[in-house]
């Protein structure tokens, strides 16, 4: 969340911030409360500090041989008085932070203001989509041709949005997960997490999942748990609540876990296939890091993410995203989007991102510095690396062959019992 400090000393600067995210987002109950608390601090302070003067006096009065029923009465009276502030202001305190849960991030002075994902900007590209001199064929038709796929299956056992991998497609989905975690790992020096894939509501609210966009959360009836919308939750927790010394920053994490969305809104948005579903894999990466390294890292942080692409050989393009884009607790936003024939466009496959210290804030992740006495927020950041539906929908696009078949990148074949191509489903389990 933001910082309260900040709101109340620069309200013209995080106004303006806000605005450009093209919302009517306002700090004005925010300042207003703010403004009455701190009254009420006042207040209650000099009533403190009156209660303990005359109660220091009392002793003195009775050794005199004074009556001092009517002080300890006004003492008791002032002792009450005192109480109903303090239950005020801890119920003006209560009604800040839901406020303050309330607004987004304040986008990084640098990102271009615009209204939508039409004013996104392109940063670079690499590779060149290929030019297919036959029919080409959608990711969820080769699948199902090929036998590795089932959708349909898949929607019996649960529901629309929802696949299953099978035979050497199952294979496939595990090759791509052992690829992109070995490369975090052994490559760019991350520790990998197997975390819970549900979690407390301490948690979504410390990575800023709630309380806005609880609709779009799977939750469990008999706790109050939630199914993790990406491994970016539990791993960013990790933390919570915890100081950590400067010399361990910055800290790297990966984790594989599936996802769970509801997806709510997005109706009639990519249905088909393995774009948009209720459940699926993803490799994430989480970095901690103190706030006058964190843009580095971002750069750092898609830079790994765009070499995962390379070693598939897959095009893709990068997107700064623009104040009216970014989610909700981002700072700053790069877009990594993979070139989907079928789609004729490029498709987000990887979402790289700076909090600052949004994230920190709600989940009260500090650090510790010598110089300084007192310890500071850390900065969050995290990317998807990647996809792994995506990433699997983009090999068969990119990858086919006119007979249907599928040629298996070489970075995967170590994973893959050295197979070369995906042929022939009719070796395969029906």
């Amino acid at each position: 969340m933001l910082d309260i400090k900040r709101i109340r000393k620069n309200p013209e600067e995080v106004e303006a911030l806000l605005k450009r995210r093209n919302t009517d987002i306002s700090i004005k109950n925010v300042l207003e409360s703010d403004k009455i608390r701190r009254e009420k601090l006042v207040e209650v302070e000099n009533m403190k500090a009156e209660h303990n003067t005359v109660s220091k006096q009392v002793p003195s009065l009775k050794k005199e041989g004074k009556d001092v029923s009517g002080i300890l009465q006004q003492m008791r009276d002032l002792a009450e008085r005192i109480k109903v502030i303090d239950d005020d202001i801890k119920g003006i305190d209560a009604e800040i932070e839901k406020e303050l849960l309330h607004i987004p991030n304040t986008p990084n002075p640098g990102v271009a203001v615009g209204a939508s994902d039409s004013d996104n900007r392109e940063i670079r590209r690499w590779g060149e989509p290929r030019v297919f001199d036959f029919e080409l064929k959608p990711h969820w038709d080769l699948g199902v041709r090929l036998n590795i796929l089932d959708f349909e299956r898949a929607t019996k056992i649960t529901g629309t949005r929802f696949s299953m991998f099978k035979g050497i497609g199952a294979r496939l989905e595990r090759a791509i997960i052992a690829y992109m975690l070995d490369k975090h790992t052994i490559d760019h020096g991350f520790t990998e997490i197997s975390p819970p894939f549900m979690v407390n509501r301490e948690s979504m609210y410390g990575t800023g999942q709630l309380p806005k966009f609880e609709e779009d959360m799977f939750k469990l009836n008999q706790k109050d748990y939630y199914l993790i919308p990406t491994a970016e939750v539990p791993v960013t927790n990790i933390y919570r609540d915890e100081i950590i010394d400067e010399v361990i920053l910055p800290v790297y994490m990966t984790a594989y876990t599936p996802c769970f969305r509801a997806e709510a809104g997005s109706a009639g948005r990519d249905t088909r296939g393995l774009i948009r579903n209720h459940q699926f894999d993803k490799v994430e990466m989480v970095m901690y890091s103190t706030p006058e390294d964190s843009y580095r890292q971002l750069e750092i942080l898609t830079n790994f993410a765009e070499e995962i692409l390379k070693g598939l050989g897959l095009p893709y393009r990068v997107i700064e995203l623009c104040t009216g884009d970014l989610g909700f607790s981002s700072a700053k936003t790069y877009d990594l989007e993979v070139w989907m024939p079928s789609y004729n466009r490029y498709v987000e496959i990887s979402s790289c991102s700076n909090f600052e210290d949004y994230q920190a804030r709600r989940a009260n992740i500090r650090y510790r510095t010598e110089s300084k006495k007192r310890p500071e927020f850390i900065h969050t950041l995290n990317g998807s690396g990647l996809a792994v539906g995506r990433t699997f929908a983009a090999i068969l696009e990119n990858y086919q062959n006119e007979d249907g078949s599928v040629i298996i990148p070489e970075q995967l074949r170590p994973y893959m019992l050295d197979m070369e191509r995906i042929s022939n489903y009719l070796q395969y389990l029906k």
